[in-house]
């Protein structure tokens, strides 16, 4: 059964750096492309990152752009690691990070293809 692992999360100061990591752990998700989304309390879930499945396509949310790398690890069939490197986190980076499947023709959007999703990893950034 496929699977989502989120983990990195964190509490950090204004302007420090966390790492996430998602494990997707079926080999249906190497086809597809990977994304990071957020949910802050009292918000809708929303777009932060994506990244095409052989990582050649990336694409940001414009609020972490140029702060925030998407990037991935296919050489386990079976598990496959989606990461996000968030360097100078603000206080509005504060949110539940979840990954999920996006769908191919607009990376903003969770895929339909998967119902399930991860737990999620709570990051939390102090002023």
């Amino acid at each position: 059964q496929a699977q989502l692992v989120e983990s990195g999360g964190g509490l950090v100061q204004a302007g420090e750096s966390l790492r996430l990591s998602c494990a997707a752990m079926s080999a249906l998700f190497s086809s597809y492309a990977m994304g990071w989304f957020r949910e802050a309390p009292g918000n809708e879930r929303g777009f932060v990152a994506a990244i095409s499945w052989h990582g050649r396509t990336t694409r940001y949310a414009e609020s972490v752009k140029d702060r925030f790398t998407i990037s991935r690890d296919n050489t386990n069939n079976a598990k496959h690691m989606v990461y996000l490197q968030m360097n100078d986190l603000q206080p509005e980076d504060t949110a539940v990070y979840y990954c999920h499947p996006v769908r191919s023709g607009n990376y903003e959007e969770p895929s339909g293809d998967f119902d399930v999703w991860g737990r999620g990893t709570q990051v939390t950034v102090s002023a």
